[in-house]
């Protein structure tokens, strides 16, 4: 083994390097200054400067989810270390492997109140799998290795690795021969286990599979397709499970849960086995507590043990890989006809249109959506990210995504302003790909600081911008259970396309319902970053919704398509027909 004298700082470049990094998200601070001061050594490690540390973590997570690596954060001690904090704990909900380094003050000034000081191992800890304080150089390359693998192992999510000053500076002999930790391994599912899961699914009259976040993780989006068509049963996905299954699929049914399709919530509250494949059954998914699927065996594929019995009992878990036991299913799995079951699905579709365009004069978020999804149906390799909100759910939606990892979202810590520094990781990660920003007014504006990042790195993302002057899932709760008191919730627009040029981006304001597929099609064609602001419906509500408190058995429609299902029973054949 060979051994060089570097700093602690230069232990840490090389360390990652030996990891497969390339890039990494970041803002400097005096703290980490050593370490950006090495990396100055590394030019093979991309370095993309964000405007706020928030948007860095952001970016890392992002970037983990469309390339399936470890994304990476980094930011100087206290306000730097505090402003990660949200990215990491919503990488955490949402199963994202990151690794964030940190400043620290410098060990002698550890515990005195120094300027910038904070605890930022024993703050981050509930939120994130693992915090490390490295108080000696010579640990710095074991500490970063042991972060990777930590953020890769079982159920992915962030590490944070905080280096003192001084431990930055200081040098020691590194042992050139230092190499990563083997890759994570999982145990084979039972055997006997899975047989049970293939009979449980052969047998069953009205089975319904629903794709998690999980298969993304795993990877086994072809097994997954597999499976379903051996089975012939539906499939469903969960929000991150967007992508999981081709939405354009026979057997795709699309998303279920609080704004779900109604087909898909009637379709799971009515079936007879359940089989879920890396999905979390969170309350968004499973409506009221005990409630979810009562005629149904739960049948639970995941890799936390944990998750077999939570929210959701399971009457057969299989813990492990997604794609090590979909794959030992499908030799034992049989096609069964289910001519009753499909006959009901094709019903509720006809009878609930939950995803047609409701007819306006103005511009709709579901327009708007709509026209976006018939562009990206077009594209290569088309990338969504949205943030947090009423445009979040028209976006799963209306849009057919058919290729795992290119649906990014911010589901469990549902973070606004997710949406603009996640479209830089995403595009940094896949440069060749189409990355669209579906983006509310109200989460544009918390990290709209992040267009100066895009500028300055050339990175061509389409904002589609959802303006309806308000804080609109809010809203939406405020006029449906709160008496219509808004309250906190109108927001005064103003001008995007001038604060576009100033960053030098394309920018359009849509107000005309005429304008909005050919305002697309030209932001499509774009060879630079491109914003459109879409002035829509102010007070438009999504629709179908699980009221708080219900089943998805009671989902509720939007009344629009109630009054137009009563035109069609009471009208002769062809003399209606919804917009």
């Amino acid at each position: 083994m060979v051994a060089t004298r570097l700093s602690g700082a230069r232990a840490a470049c090389e360390t990652l390097l030996r990891e497969g990094v390339d890039t990494v998200f970041g803002l400097p601070g005096g703290a980490i200054l050593p370490f950006y001061d090495a990396l100055w050594h590394y030019p093979q490690l991309r370095h993309v400067l964000v405007r706020h540390e928030q948007a860095a973590a952001h970016a890392a997570e992002a970037y983990a989810r469309v390339t399936g690596r470890v994304g990476v954060c980094i930011a100087t001690s206290g306000p730097g270390a505090t402003n990660l904090i949200t990215g990491l704990a919503a990488a955490k909900m949402d199963s994202t492997p990151v690794v964030a380094i940190t400043g620290q003050v410098a060990r002698n000034f550890m515990g005195t109140e120094a300027f910038q000081e904070c605890a930022t191992t024993a703050m981050a800890a509930p939120v994130i799998k693992k915090a490390i304080l490295v108080m000696d150089p010579a640990d710095v390359a074991s500490a970063i290795h042991e972060a990777f693998h930590v953020a890769r192992e079982g159920r992915p999510g962030p590490v944070l690795v905080d280096l003192p000053k001084d431990v930055q500076a200081e040098e020691f002999e590194f042992a050139e021969g230092a190499a990563p930790l083997p890759a994570p391994a999982f145990g084979a599912a039972n055997g006997a286990d899975v047989a049970e899961a293939a009979r449980l699914l052969n047998e069953s009259a009205r089975p319904v599979i629903i794709a998690g976040h999980g298969v993304h993780i795993a990877g086994a989006s072809a097994e997954l397709r597999e499976l379903a068509e051996r089975a012939n049963a539906p499939v469903l996905n969960t929000l991150h499970g967007t992508g999981a299954f081709p939405r354009s699929h026979r057997l795709a049914q699309g998303m279920l849960g609080m704004h779900g399709m109604y087909w898909s919530n009637i379709a799971t509250h009515e079936a007879d086995l359940v089989l879920g494949v890396g999905v979390r059954f969170d309350d968004r998914v499973i409506g009221r507590p005990g409630s979810f699927a009562p005629d149904a065996k739960i049948v639970k594929i995941d890799v936390e043990p944990q998750h077999i019995q939570k929210n959701v009992p399971a009457a057969l878990g299989l813990v492990g890989d997604a794609k090590v036991i979909l794959h030992a299913l499908l030799p034992l799995v049989r096609r069964a006809p289910r001519e009753g079951w499909f006959e009901r699905l094709a019903e509720l579709r006809r009878e609930h249109p939950s995803v047609d365009v409701p007819d306006s004069s103005v511009v709709t978020p579901q327009q708007v959506l709509s026209e976006l999804d018939s562009i990206l149906r077009r594209e290569a390799d088309p990338i969504v990210i949205t943030g947090v909100g009423q445009h979040q759910m028209w976006a799963a939606q209306f849009l057919t995504l058919d290729q795992p990892r290119s649906f990014v979202t911010s589901g469990g810590l549902g973070v606004m302003g997710f949406e603009v520094p996640a479209a830089i990781g995403a595009q940094v990660g896949r440069p060749g790909a189409s990355v669209w920003s579906v983006a509310g007014d109200g989460g544009f504006q918390m990290t709209l600081q992040e267009l100066a990042t895009i500028a300055q790195e050339h990175l061509p993302v389409r904002f589609v911008v959802i303006n309806n002057e308000y804080l609109g899932m809010v809203r939406q709760w405020q006029e449906a259970f709160y008496d219509h008191h808004y309250k906190a919730v109108s927001m005064a627009s103003f001008d995007y396309v001038k604060l576009c040029e100033a960053f030098g981006i394309a920018a359009r304001c849509v107000t005309e319902k005429e304008e909005v597929a050919e305002a697309l099609a030209e932001a499509a064609a774009h060879r630079g970053p491109y914003l459109i602001d879409f002035r829509v419906a102010p007070e438009e509500n999504v629709y179908p919704m699980v009221p708080p408190g219900a089943s998805l058995g009671e989902t509720v429609e939007d009344p629009r398509v109630l009054h137009h299902r009563q035109e069609l029973s009471a009208a002769p054949e062809g003399a209606v027909s919804y917009p």
